[in-house]
């Protein structure tokens, strides 16, 4: 009996490797031999469900956030006349005599390239004021193929930022994000006219946020991301996961001319104050007090007895400006505005700029070893030329 057992069981594992073996290397055969209606697998497969044709992964296609906000984001093309400089010679008659009025000085149509973003069905188009500064002409193209001369509506060079508005039906504005949420790693997509070639999107992180230390714009509070940037897609869209607008590209760090993964885009934040200052009054209105702040420097901290490097010392004052009437002097050391503590220069002009003019502002500050606060009527920021 022991004997029949032991056969059996010897005969059952060499059927079973058998079978084994022709169910790995030739499943075909397997398949005959059991019909077409049944199946034997000795290791259950996880099962694979296929997913629709057009279904979404979050995880690894940004589709529908490009869709909503490809059809907002325009290419802009501007030019302008550049008359060459006149030469003495030029104007000589004897060289007048041989060549006539081909030594004339001659002007040349000058154009260059950029993006936009429109922000209201009304037509209005956001963009960098470098795009449009000194323009003779500027023409706007849409996705989907329209085509219009756009009007200068306003300008803001201390942060780089122009309305233009064109006249056209249908329009399809972006909605405005939230950059204060925006927290670093969230995944972010650039949408603009890079070196002319046509709209594009590329993918990237936000790399940091408050970036104000750069020395392109006088107000800072820069975006950093490494989605591609490049020429061409200064004016366009930074847009979050939803498609919502979270930035205007504006500027990148490079040696070459393009994308080394360093771009910054101004926030939504300071989008909103400028593009509602412009089109209400057609320029920003921004508080002044007519001080020159600078930042504190560990040595600056020592000769002055400060514990900590915190605030901005002033620079200069403006001989009758609203700080000079204050008794505002040059050695103070500016540490709240408003109550609202100031760590560096940059804070302190973003408060004061969003202080309204005619209106009196507390400013704590440190003179010697005593702290003490005065009041200052604000005056109206001058216009200040944008630096090349």
């Amino acid at each position: 009996m022991r004997r029949l057992w032991l056969l059996f069981a010897q005969t059952a594992t060499v059927g079973l490797a058998l079978w084994f073996i022709v169910t790995t290397l030739k499943p075909d055969w397997a398949n005959q031999a059991l019909g077409s209606g049944r199946s034997l697998s000795l290791v259950s497969m996880p099962s694979v469900r296929e997913a629709p044709v057009n279904a979404v992964n979050a995880q690894s296609s940004y589709r529908m956030a490009a869709k909503r906000a490809m059809s907002s984001v325009v290419n802009i093309n501007t030019a302008k006349e550049s008359r060459q400089a006149d030469n003495p010679l030029l104007n000589d008659p004897f060289f007048k005599r041989f060549f006539g009025d081909q030594v004339n000085p001659q002007s040349e149509r000058q154009s260059s390239l950029g993006s936009g973003v429109i922000v209201s069905s009304q037509g209005y188009i956001l963009t960098n004021n470098h795009v449009i500064e000194e323009a003779d002409e500027i023409a706007v193209s849409l996705p989907d193929g329209r085509k219009a001369i756009a009007k200068v509506v306003g300008t803001d060079p201390e942060t780089d930022l122009a309305v233009i508005k064109i006249d056209l039906p249908n329009l399809p504005a972006i909605t405005l994000g939230h950059s204060e949420q925006a927290v670093v790693g969230d995944v972010v997509l650039a949408i603009g006219n890079p070196f002319g070639v046509g709209q594009t999107v590329t993918m990237g992180i936000v790399s940091a946020l408050g970036r104000n230390d750069v020395g392109i714009n006088t107000y800072e509070n820069f975006i950093q991301t490494d989605a591609a940037v490049n020429p061409g897609n200064s004016g366009g869209a930074l847009v979050d996961v939803n498609g919502d607008l979270v930035g205007i590209n504006s500027a990148i760090y490079s040696r070459s001319g393009g994308s080394l993964g360093i771009g910054f885009a101004i926030p939504v934040s300071t989008i909103k104050m400028v593009m509602e200052s412009i089109i209400s009054n057609g320029q920003v209105v921004r508080g002044w007090i007519g001080v020159e702040p600078q930042d504190i420097t560990p040595e600056m901290a020592d000769s002055f007895n400060i514990k900590e490097a915190s605030g901005a010392i002033v620079a200069g004052v403006i001989r009758g400006g609203p700080a000079d009437k204050a008794g505002i002097r040059p050695g103070d050391i500016l540490t709240a505005i408003e109550g609202r503590p100031v760590t560096n220069k940059t804070e302190v002009l973003n408060l004061i700029a969003q202080l309204k003019p005619n209106n009196k502002a507390k400013f704590t500050l440190l003179r010697k070893t005593s702290e003490s606060t005065v009041d200052i009527l604000i005056g109206k920021r001058p216009p200040v030329k944008r630096e090349e």
